[in-house]
């Protein structure tokens, strides 16, 4: 291409950029527009005049797309895809890649480190050892709060995808039974293509000892975990969401806790982020709850393979080579 591209960033400090490697991503032979962060009113102006637009997080509508004439290729800095109208992109012929398998180390011992906590009661214990409960105990040690062992018990994935078949490995790894959700009423052509036999939803949702989501948050995943589906859980069961916040219904989530009909949840990702005007499940009184900050995918090592990745992304762009069409490994 021998026509200067102009290309934006709208969101670089999303990535904690100063610990990271750019130099491959700035030596591209483009021009850069480099923004720390940039609100939904902002994206219209800011890529109007540019053929590439990388974002993890500030949204691109129809609207904005529309006063971008020029705009060839989006590049989001994440796997999901939803912050992207991808329907009005296909219709203005906008290229929209993503990154794949870049944060699988990160989120997994995230996703474990959720498991593990919540099993062994890991909060509980070290609070009572730091609060002077331990030194007032008549034996050696504490036996307040029940622990449940892994091995022997069914670990429900949702999506099996990199991310799935990954937390479903260390799940074997302590001896537990591993199964795959078959969603309700949908069809996906990876059903058709691996070989892992999905166990109808309700089924899955009564014998799952841990569910662990995996999946994109689509309209037909929106709310994919509401009160009828914790109500069929096993009143011992734990679910985890480290995918999207509209999966789960946190309103109807808060409220199986609090009653008892689950035993406990761990959540790193909530349906707005950050969470200004509050979260049913920002409550201190909710039991057995932990949430974090969709922190899961942010080891330095985990955001250095997603650069990189865009970088191939964008090479490929220049080059005129095939693009990596946006996917959502699960």
């Amino acid at each position: 291409m021998g026509e200067t591209i102009n290309a934006v960033i709208l969101d670089a400090d999303t990535l904690g950029p100063d610990d990271l490697d750019l130099n491959a991503l700035f030596a591209l032979p483009v021009n850069w527009s480099v923004y720390p962060q940039t609100s939904p009113e902002q994206v219209g102006e800011r890529i109007a005049d540019s053929q590439i637009v990388l974002t993890n997080k500030a949204p691109v509508n129809a609207l904005s797309l529309s006063v971008a004439p020029g705009l060839k290729m989006i590049s989001v800095l994440a796997t999901g895809t939803d912050v992207i109208d991808l329907r009005a992109s296909a219709e203005r012929g906008v290229a929209v890649c993503n990154a794949v398998k870049y944060g699988t180390g990160s989120v997994v011992q995230h996703i474990w480190a959720l498991i593990l906590s919540l099993t062994t009661k890991l909060a509980d214990y070290q609070r009572v050892a730091a609060d002077g409960t331990w030194q007032k105990n008549s034996f050696f040690c504490l036996l307040g709060f029940p622990v449940e062992e892994l091995q022997g018990k069914v670990l429900g994935i949702v999506g099996a995808g990199e991310l799935g078949r990954a937390v479903s490995k260390v799940g074997e790894a302590f001896g537990m039974k591993v199964i795959y959700a078959a969603l309700p009423g949908r069809h996906y052509p990876r059903y058709d293509q691996d070989d892992i036999r999905r166990v109808e939803f309700d089924e899955f949702l009564a014998v799952a000892d841990i569910v662990s989501l995996h999946c994109p948050l689509t309209p037909e995943t929106s709310n994919l975990i509401d009160q009828a589906e914790l109500a069929a859980m096993k009143s011992s069961a734990i679910l985890i969401n480290a995918a999207r916040g509209g999966l789960v219904n946190e309103s109807a989530l808060k409220h199986a806790l609090v009653s008892g009909s689950i035993a406990g949840a761990g959540v790193d990702v909530l349906t707005r982020e950050p969470p200004r005007d509050g979260n049913p499940l920002l409550d201190t009184r909710i039991p057995n709850l932990i949430v974090t900050p969709h922190c899961a995918w942010v080891a330095r090592q985990s955001r250095q393979r997603l650069i990189d990745q865009t970088v191939e992304n964008l090479r490929a762009f220049l080059q005129g080579e095939a693009l990596p069409r946006a996917v959502y490994d699960s």
